[in-house]
């Protein structure tokens, strides 16, 4: 992300208020989401604040295409940062599962526990 922001300092004026800002928003939106699914209590909102996140994270690698097509950034570099966000999504979808699993796990027990009051 820090990347990124660096980056855009290099971008011309003309694009101060169209891609420049829309770019610099997108990463900062990636982090947002992941911390406020992260710190979410239910596990409803854990997910869809990853949800949120992961297509902030598609976003961004659109972004990134878009700076390659105007010659603004090199093809091999917005391919490393794309693939960098194809790794931040991966982790999403895992960590997403792994909320999943917890979620059912939770509510196993608590049908065990009612099946041993019956």
């Amino acid at each position: 992300m820090q990347e990124i922001h660096k980056f855009c300092r290099s971008l011309p004026k003309t694009e101060d208020y169209k891609l420049k800002d829309q770019i610099e928003r997108c990463p900062s939106s990636d982090c947002d989401n992941i911390a406020e699914g992260y710190t979410a209590y239910y596990y409803k909102e854990k997910i869809k604040g990853f949800y949120i996140a992961r297509k902030e994270a598609g976003e961004t690698q659109n972004q990134l295409r878009k700076l390659m097509g105007k010659k603004y950034l090199s093809p091999g570099l917005s391919q490393n940062w794309v693939e960098g966000y194809e790794e931040v999504i991966r982790g999403i979808n895992e960590y997403v599962r792994y909320i999943h699993k917890k979620k059912n796990e939770k509510e196993e027990k608590a049908c065990d526990k009612i099946k041993n009051v019956i």
